[in-house]
């Protein structure tokens, strides 16, 4: 599945998963952005950090969002 259209179909546990592992403002860049993204495309992803989030939050996020969404994810810091 393009990563575009799982993200669209899971928004939502997407949204609750960034809340639950101290980040906020999620945003696309990279393929899934431009409209380029295909079958085995990785999702890339921008989230700030709140107050008192580690590595584990982020490492955590990162494992939740490629399992909710069956793509892999690569996940930057703004």
């Amino acid at each position: 599945m393009k990563p575009s259209v799982a993200l669209q179909l899971k928004r939502g546990v997407v949204r609750e998963a960034v809340g639950r592992f101290r980040t906020v403002n999620l945003r696309v860049f990279g393929s899934v952005l431009h409209g380029e993204d295909q079958e085995g495309s990785d999702l890339d992803l921008l989230v700030d950090t709140l107050p008192g989030a580690t590595l584990f939050d982020l490492g955590g996020l990162q494992v939740e969002l490629e399992e909710l969404l069956g793509v892999s994810v690569d996940q930057k810091t703004g």
